[in-house]
């Protein structure tokens, strides 16, 4: 999840990956169906963080197609290619920024952008140069989290931080909700694709039993920022807060199902 990720705990990538699989892996097959890859196609998962779109491209190029992930951080790059389902075909992880790509112009069919691009320093640069690497006809599609309130299970976790992760924690969470889909469309336009379009995307999501899930996955997206505001305890009474906020949404099995609702971007090349 993008060129600027979230404050990642200290257990790393591989808990980031564990932990958000259950939200962000449903959005997958939406993101790629919009692109419609097949065999023999060459695909470029931007801002790729562990590897979701870019894992489940592979299987749909097939054996003569192309599939490449880039990402600013060395950590997740590491971890999506541990993760490589080892179908056909290989997947090419690179660490790069999203605005100064190591591939060559119109290199690829497809490009896809999963919960990315909200976190691009400069979105018009990067946008430039995703088209610079499309080819022409190609596809785009990036998914970004529509507005907070639409959110429950991010609202809670927004309130944990407002409590535990100190002054600078609130500015960092909305960051993943602070892009539209006109600020999009229209960055599209001026970066040289045409048609864009946009929907959204809901999905009710079932979450692993919560008790262990809920604050697991705080800590792992969040658990630097809470900790250097208020100490390693604090992120025991901030997962307590995440839960207590859910409480009603659990189901007897500890288990939660909430709607989650993504902006789906599209644009041709």
């Amino acid at each position: 999840m993008a060129d600027t990720h979230v404050h990642v705990s200290s257990e790393g990538p591989e808990r980031y990956d564990a932990y958000s699989a259950p939200v962000m892996r449903p959005f997958v097959a939406e993101l790629l169906d919009a692109v419609d890859p097949g065999p023999g196609s060459a695909v470029l998962d931007l801002a790729c963080g562990t590897g979701y779109a870019a894992h489940a491209a592979a299987a749909l190029v097939g054996p003569a197609g192309r599939v490449c992930g880039a990402d600013l951080d060395e950590g997740m790059i590491r971890v999506a290619r541990a993760g490589h389902p080892r179908l056909y075909p290989d997947i090419d992880f690179t660490v790069a920024p999203a605005d100064h790509l190591p591939y060559d112009t119109a290199a690829f069919d497809a490009v896809v952008c999963q919960q990315g691009a909200q976190f691009f320093p400069d979105l018009a640069s990067a946008l430039t140069e995703a088209a610079r690497v499309t080819r022409p006809g190609g596809r785009f599609a990036a998914t970004v989290w529509a507005s907070l309130d639409r959110q429950p299970y991010f609202l809670a976790q927004q309130r944990a931080l407002e409590e535990y992760g100190g002054p600078d924690a609130p500015g960092h969470f909305a960051r993943a909700f602070s892009r539209t889909a006109e600020q999009l469309t229209a960055a599209l336009c001026a970066a040289g694709f045409h048609a864009p379009a946009h929907r959204e995307v809901t999905f009710g999501i079932t979450l692993p039993p919560l008790d262990a899930y809920a604050p697991g996955h705080l800590a792992a997206l969040w658990g630097g920022l809470i900790t250097q505001s208020s100490g390693e305890e604090a992120l025991t009474r901030a997962g307590r807060l995440v839960l207590e906020q859910l409480a009603h949404r659990t189901a007897p099995d500890g288990t939660a199902t909430l709607p989650f609702t993504a902006i789906l971007v599209t644009a041709t090349r």
